[in-house]
């Protein structure tokens, strides 16, 4: 017998991949979907016909938002999956899987997402492999880190999981570019409020340095 899990997610403006990621996880012990209060589309109405604890909330940033998210589950086993994202059926198999038999020592689980993107998937630089520590017992971990991007510390064992978690984010070149100025923006505005700011070295030697890290 596995131990049972929440499967939690954030979503906004989300309708047309969210019914696939929240099929992708429908072996869950239960579905916890907070949707941003700025959110126009139907998210809402697709989390709550596939059975989903659907929450509306003002956004307040990625890691308190998450943080909400995961305290609303019922189960100390928790999966975090974005509405962009799905997971295969051999991953899904392979984690309950290793569910059934997990010991105290083990803490969480890293996956490795794959991402799509104009056509193909990119297997090379920055986009692969992608190891994402998406399933943790609430117990023994906290979000930290800056927004956008917060992370998940635990305390205990990670153990990787060999199956892909699919990750479909842009729509097209445009629509990147546009999430890369939002989540510039966002992390900017972080590192600001902590004191932090631009340096001549940051303009002279970061961009340089993270294209030659991709390449």
């Amino acid at each position: 017998m596995r131990p049972p899990v929440s499967a939690c997610v954030l979503a906004c403006d989300e309708e047309d991949p969210l019914a696939a990621c929240l099929a992708s996880v429908a072996w869950a012990d239960e579905i916890v979907v907070v949707v941003d209060a700025r959110s126009r589309d139907g998210s809402e109405r697709i989390a709550r016909e596939r059975g989903a604890r659907v929450e509306r909330r003002a956004y307040t940033g990625d890691i308190d938002q998450k943080s909400h998210c995961v305290g609303l589950a019922r189960h100390d086993w928790v999966v975090v999956i974005d509405p962009d994202e799905l997971m295969q059926p051999a991953l899904a198999a392979e984690l309950q899987r290793a569910l059934e038999s997990v010991g105290e020592e083990i803490a969480c689980f890293e996956l490795d997402r794959l991402t799509h993107h104009l056509g193909r998937w990119i297997r090379h630089g920055d986009f692969h492999p992608d190891w994402k520590l998406r399933v943790f017992r609430r117990s023994r971990a906290r979000w930290v880190g800056e927004d956008p991007h917060g992370r998940v510390e635990v305390d205990g064992r990670v153990r990787r999981l060999a199956g892909i978690l699919e990750h479909r984010s842009y729509r097209d070149l445009a629509d990147q570019v546009e999430r890369i100025q939002r989540f510039s923006e966002q992390a900017a505005r972080a590192m600001h409020a902590r004191g932090r700011r631009v340096r001549l070295s940051d303009l002279l030697l970061r961009p340089p340095a993270r294209f030659l890290r991709a390449y």
